[in-house]
């Protein structure tokens, strides 16, 4: 199975993955499936044991690339987590709900998913990041909100009597 790389096709995002992906092994990681491409079409990839030593830690690909960076508890998931100047979309992934939704709550992003993917778009709902992901919000009446600037106009056709 096989995605574009960009939305585009452009074949410049294919470049980055591949150096992306390049990189994170050449410093440790272990490619577990895909790093393939055909022209502008990049493989799913998975990439394990990625650490902040690596360019996939910090950047974003917008490819079909998942880095898998591990952590001992939910403190050092959540330093991860927020260790980004990116923060549109975040999911945690838990058994345990309220243990999800009190990390959800702590992790920097415009949208935390629980138990669901982080590419989730509904019309109604605010769509938007935090940091460097994002300027305000589109979608529902957030978007209309943000993207609607109110002025008051008025004209005096006649003498307005004073006092009030």
């Amino acid at each position: 199975m096989y995605f574009w790389s960009g939305v585009d096709r452009d074949p410049s995002t294919v470049v980055r993955v591949r150096q992306l992906v390049e990189d994170a092994v050449a410093k440790g990681a272990r490619l577990v499936t895909g790093g393939t491409s055909e022209g502008v079409i990049c493989a799913p990839t998975l990439v394990d044991r990625v650490t902040r030593e690596m360019a996939l830690f910090h950047e974003e690909s917008f490819g079909p690339l998942l880095g898998i960076i591990r952590a001992v508890d939910d403190e050092e998931a959540l330093a991860i987590a927020n260790d980004t100047e990116y923060g549109l979309t975040a999911a945690v992934h838990s058994r345990d709900i309220g243990r999800a939704l009190g990390l959800a709550e702590r992790i920097e992003s415009g949208m935390c998913h629980i138990n669901g993917p982080t590419v989730q778009d509904e019309a109604h709902m605010p769509f938007g990041g935090v940091k460097a992901s994002g300027f305000g919000r589109f979608g529902g009446r957030a978007g209309l909100d943000f993207f609607t600037e109110q002025r008051w106009i008025s004209i005096q056709r006649a003498p307005r009597h004073y006092p009030f």
